[in-house]
């Protein structure tokens, strides 16, 4: 059953009664934590629980935990992005980051909610996605978003094209992958 942001109290605890941190910025720590490709699958899991958890020596069941961590990072929702017709995992393209893109959220927030990240006491993780998914079409961020995401392809007139390609250049983030993965990703092109 989903939580509903609006009438539901937003968890604080797992189901078998661990406290967890909520706070937004643990869940980015979350994310960026899992995109480190100099990190071992062993140190993420430990560090994730570290970061959630208040008391790692109370868990009693690691993949329940770790399955406690990626529920409530993706909100009580199933977000596995499959294609409708085959079922398959399709690769999304990142058209944000945490890391990258923190002046254009901060002013975002600022902009739209008038609310200062930095310096707000506390604000649960599912409030703060709810209101990046809200950001409006005018701001900044969400233009820069739309330059990343845009297919370049779709677009027929050749001076539009242009225009969109440089600003998809202009704004792309850098290529984070391993050379192992770049090269795994180049030899897919030919198969």
């Amino acid at each position: 059953m989903n939580t509903n942001i609006i009438l539901d109290k937003l968890p604080q605890y797992t189901q078998n009664g661990l406290r967890l941190r909520t706070d937004f910025r643990e869940s980015i720590k979350f994310e960026l934590l899992m995109q480190d490709n100099k990190l071992d699958e062993r140190t993420k899991v430990m560090q994730a629980l570290k970061l959630y958890y208040y008391d790692i020596s109370k868990i009693t069941d690691l993949k329940q935990a770790i399955a406690d961590i990626l529920w409530f990072y993706s909100r009580g929702k199933q977000e596995l992005k499959t294609n409708k017709t085959s079922g398959q995992t399709k690769n999304i393209k990142q058209i944000y980051s945490y890391e990258f893109d923190d002046e254009y959220i901060y002013s975002a927030f600022m902009e739209q909610y008038k609310l200062d990240l930095n310096s707000i006491k506390y604000l649960h993780w599912w409030k703060f996605k709810s209101l990046i998914n809200g950001l409006n079409e005018n701001i900044h961020f969400v233009k820069i978003m739309g330059y990343r995401s845009i297919d370049l392809s779709q677009i027929k007139d050749k001076d539009m094209k242009a225009k969109y390609k440089k600003l998809k250049q202009q704004y792309a983030l850098p290529d984070m992958r391993t050379a192992e993965e770049k090269e795994a990703d180049f030899g897919k092109a030919f198969w």
